[in-house]
């Protein structure tokens, strides 16, 4: 037992692993292994939460709209707003994309904050996954629709001749970095606040097991503990938040070229 609690505290990046929960193993194709995992479970677990949010906010059958309707429509009012103001009123045609990459990276992050649950955000495969994935798409839309014209984008209005090659390259090498430091930051954050709630809930669980005094004094540290998960809540919106803003720039950014 002493082991496993030293395991514990030692041991903050555990909750960040992909385990295999149900494995399936069939001699079909050579060697075919269908498995299970955390990652999938939460993953399917968003899924449905979102679409079971969804279904509770339709108001079509109802006269008047219920508090989940007001929250939906709330929420989809503000991701409007922000697509109309970065990208621009006549793009609206992003904003179901940016509304359904909200609505997952949020709902993604607060499940992340249930003790012993699992955040798929802090899993590179899924930030970075994500990040490419945008970062592809954008590229394709920026060259189907300014063709050749598109690496204007990576030299600057008025530059000198001379320095075109070598602004070329730093724009170029800076506009890849975009497909990295998207997924990095939101895996960043997001690792950094769980690993130190994980940190100060296992010291804070032994203060609690050792005795009535000890018990009595870490009621401080313990309200402290709990504003950090209400930081932790907060920075979970924020992210979300930034993601999507971020998504919409790049966005404007090769519809415009600038």
């Amino acid at each position: 037992m002493l082991i496993n609690q030293i395991n514990f505290i030692n041991s903050p990046l555990e909750q960040f692993e992909v385990v295999s929960l149900l494995s399936f193993n069939a001699p079909i194709f050579g060697y075919f292994t269908l498995s299970l995992t955390n990652l999938a479970l939460y993953s399917i677990l968003i899924l449905f939460l979102i679409l079971g949010l969804h279904y509770m906010g339709n108001n079509e059958t109802k006269l008047l709209p219920s508090k989940w309707s007001i929250a939906l429509e709330s929420l989809f009012s503000s991701i409007n707003s922000m697509v109309r103001e970065q990208i621009g009123i006549n793009n609206e045609i992003y904003l179901p994309l940016i509304y359904t990459l909200f609505c997952f990276i949020i709902i993604a992050n607060l499940i992340g904050n249930i003790p012993y649950s699992f955040v798929i955000t802090s899993s590179v495969i899924i930030s970075l996954g994500l990040s490419f994935t945008i970062f592809i798409g954008v590229t394709i839309l920026g060259l189907t629709t300014h063709k050749l014209k598109f690496f204007s984008f990576f030299i600057p209005q008025g530059c000198p001749s001379a320095l075109i090659p070598m602004l070329f390259i730093i724009e170029f090498i800076s506009y890849l970095s975009r497909a990295i430091s998207l997924g990095v930051r939101l895996f960043a954050n997001i690792c950094a606040g769980h690993s130190l709630v994980k940190i100060l809930s296992t010291f804070l669980y032994q203060f609690f097991t050792k005795s009535i005094l000890i018990f009595i004094l870490a009621l401080i540290p313990f309200i402290l503990f709990i504003s950090i998960l209400a930081l932790e809540v907060g920075v979970s919106i924020i992210q979300a938040f930034v993601f999507c803003l971020l998504t919409c720039t790049y966005l404007r950014d090769v519809i415009e070229l600038h």
